[in-house]
């Protein structure tokens, strides 16, 4: 079988699954149970400087957004980072790390943005044992508003500066943690590059608010009638996560970045597009919320199963193997044609097809009063819409017309990569050239 052992910027741990700092990694007890299960390793949830007290709310912390058969697509949270007293924190990480070696445990970090909070924090934890820090400079409700957080994150001159003194001030490997609350990921990520971090991660959550309560007329949570913006995680922020990770992954400035992936990992097949996309690793925080520790088997029997079918042998063999796949819309092929096909077999005469395609698209399928769907070549521009709203799998698929290829079914020739339409001896142009 493939082996899952992963060595992340010099940080090993039997698989490249670790819980992302959140609830789960909060206190010993949770970590414990995380790895009995099976689970690589832990971001410990972000510890803070000594001084005011973290005080959370004591009402609903989590709003959420269901999918039609309730299942979770997306947490919203407005917790603050860890209300336990700093020591009794090192105190457990110590004893933690000693008893699971071969985990890798790192320390999330958030204080104030000035050098001595810094050099404080890491004074403190530096006999833990912990492999390593990762600065929280991601999250975007409640410390933010106290200067930390995303309010350092979407600053790149801030990201360097605290960067650097952590190098400075610290032997542990860091990794900066990005918000996604930015116009550009790839800004932030060179601040961190250039501020000398070991590696980022990301996505952390999203600014958002996920409903408002029409009773109330307050947003969810709801705390004595009031409700405010908070962090947004889940399979539903997975896309943005994946493409900011692509972003960082083929930029020049920091091509060769060690990348930690974030943002709706549930699935191995989830951690498999973050890591061919440059992840070095993957964090996991609402799956584990959402199905418990357990779910870490399916992760890692699944990835494992996949990389033996395909030949992969270790995982630092899938890390960035689609990133030369990813390019900027002016290079695409544009000489690439495809068209819709419907199985009649599978077609279940639902209609959502036609309907999509004839209100919203380019009236490209055609309905029979038998109620049979089939494509209209001439009018298909292969939008890919069919595809996607029909409810049976692989009913509708997107066929390749070959360049210079006659079509049958119209009688139109597909030009060839160059755009060449006078490949085909059967088109009047071909003739009206010799």
């Amino acid at each position: 079988m493939a082996n899952l052992a992963s060595n992340f910027i010099g940080i090993k741990s039997p698989n490249p699954f670790w819980l992302a700092s959140a609830p789960p990694t909060d206190k010993a007890y949770n970590v414990e149970r995380a790895f009995k299960a099976g689970w690589g390793g832990v971001v410990w949830k972000t510890l803070g400087s000594e001084g005011p007290p973290i005080v959370n709310v004591n009402g609903p912390r989590y709003g959420a957004i269901w999918g039609a058969d309730r299942r979770l697509l997306g947490l919203n949270n407005i917790e603050l980072i860890t209300d336990r007293p700093l020591e009794v924190n090192l105190r457990e990480i110590k004893e933690v790390k000693r008893k699971w070696k071969d985990r890798a445990l790192i320390i999330s970090l958030m204080v104030p943005c000035d050098e001595e909070s810094w050099k404080a924090i890491l004074k403190a934890i530096e006999d833990t044992e912990a492999d390593g820090v990762e600065l929280n400079f991601g999250c975007p409700h409640g410390m933010a508003e106290r200067g930390m957080g995303s309010a350092v994150g979407q600053v790149p001159e801030y990201i360097e500066m605290v960067t650097r003194w952590v190098k400075q001030h610290s032997r542990m490997p860091c990794i900066v943690k990005l918000t996604p609350n930015v116009a550009d990921i790839r800004r932030p990520a060179e601040a961190a590059h250039k501020g000398g971090a070991d590696a980022v991660s990301l996505i952390n959550t999203v600014n958002s608010i996920t409903s408002v309560n029409l009773d109330t007329f307050s947003p969810e949570p709801m705390i004595d009638g009031k409700g405010t913006h908070g962090g947004y995680c889940g399979p539903a922020v997975k896309p943005i996560a994946l493409n900011m990770v692509a972003e960082i992954a083929r930029s020049p400035e920091t091509a060769g970045l060690p990348i930690s992936g974030i943002g709706g990992v549930t699935t191995w097949r989830d951690a498999a597009e973050f890591m061919t996309l440059g992840a070095g690793n993957v964090q996991v925080c609402t799956a584990a919320m959402t199905y418990g520790f357990g779910i870490i088997k399916e992760l890692t029997a699944g990835l494992s199963l996949w990389m033996d079918q395909k030949g992969f042998s270790e995982t630092d063999q899938i890390v960035g193997k689609a990133v030369p796949n990813v390019t900027d819309w002016q290079y695409l092929n544009l000489n690439y044609v495809t068209k819709a096909r419907i199985d009649q077999d599978l077609c279940i005469s639902c209609g959502r097809c036609y309907a999509a395609c004839e209100d919203t698209s380019h009236q490209a399928i055609d309905m029979s009063p038998e109620r049979v769907f089939t494509v209209k070549d001439d009018e298909c521009v292969a939008c890919n819409l069919c595809v996607n709203v029909c409810p049976v799998e692989d009913c509708i698929t997107m066929e390749r017309v070959e360049p210079g290829k006659l079509d049958e079914r119209t009688g139109e020739v597909v030009p060839d990569e160059y755009g060449n339409w006078t490949t085909h001896p059967n088109n009047p142009m071909a003739k009206a050239a010799e």
